[in-house]
């Protein structure tokens, strides 16, 4: 079985494994975090959920706003869904017989379901490479193994992020999730390098049809308001995907900007933590 090695540990994350956990527990304790660490209590059914991935210390607590609310009802299967930022491989891809390694150690990818999905939709290909070096997928795995010992992953790669390609990645999906116990992932940074008060009015302008689940209004303010969301494609699918399975809402846990972590509010990115209910 091939081993993914971490392409982005000691940049993106700490490489080494007890800094690890103290950096996703300062995240989860963050005022901009949940401010305790999972469990959490709330049974409330979510059916997926929206995770920033840039660099822990600027976006970690806000991804773990979404991890903390999923964390009383951990599934057998996460389908985490990302931007492919290199360009490289299939235009939508996931893949299998592989192990994804982190410092925390490996998580295996459930092969039958990679296979699976590619044949419901001849969009998902089989193709390893996509994979290589991307880290939107790649950041969220730590902090799900801190949270839970016994899962696998789909991972689904994106190049081609169009409206139709997404519609159609998300029913996927969807048919995947009714059979098996699953949560979906769709990672995705908002608002890239403008002025802070920019980014907080273009995303929260995007984020309004987001959770209204409303695709094609999503499309449009990105389209009108040329939002620079680099993972749009896979926020569409989630959003799809938790629309087939019944959810009727998302819900905004936090929105910030790096500006807002570390004070410098010249040039940041937008970070949204939703989930799907």
């Amino acid at each position: 079985m091939q081993i993914r090695t971490p392409a982005v540990a000691g940049m993106f994350y700490p490489g080494e494994k007890n800094e690890l956990k103290q950096s996703i527990k300062e995240s989860f304790l963050h005022k901009f975090g949940p401010g305790k660490f999972p469990p959490s209590n709330d049974r409330k059914k979510i059916f997926g959920i929206i995770c920033p991935h840039a660099g822990y210390m600027y976006s970690g607590p806000i991804a773990c706003q979404s991890f903390y609310a999923i964390s009383s009802d951990i599934p057998e299967l996460f389908i985490i869904i990302g931007p492919n930022h290199w360009g490289v491989g299939s235009n939508v891809a996931t893949m299998k017989d592989c192990k994804w390694e982190t410092p925390l150690g490996q998580v295996e990818v459930d092969s039958d379901t990679a296979e699976k999905i590619s044949k419901i939709t001849n969009i998902i290909e089989i193709d390893s490479f996509a994979h290589s070096r991307e880290h939107s997928l790649e950041v969220q795995i730590p902090f799900l193994q801190e949270m839970a010992s016994n899962f696998k992953i789909v991972p689904i790669s994106l190049i081609d992020q169009r409206k139709d390609v997404s519609i159609e990645i998300g029913k996927s999906i969807a048919k995947i999730a009714k059979e098996k116990k699953t949560m979906i992932v769709g990672s995705s940074d908002f608002t890239h390098y403008e002025p802070n008060e920019f980014a907080h009015e273009q995303d929260l302008a995007l984020i309004e049809p987001i959770l209204e689940l409303d695709v094609d209004r999503f499309y449009e303010i990105l389209q009108e308001r040329n939002v620079s969301a680099c993972g749009y494609g896979a926020i569409a699918s989630t959003m799809v995907a938790c629309k087939e399975l019944g959810a009727t809402k998302g819900e905004l846990l936090k929105y910030a900007t790096s500006g807002d972590i570390t004070g410098d509010k010249s040039s940041v990115v937008g970070y949204g933590s939703i989930i799907f209910t």
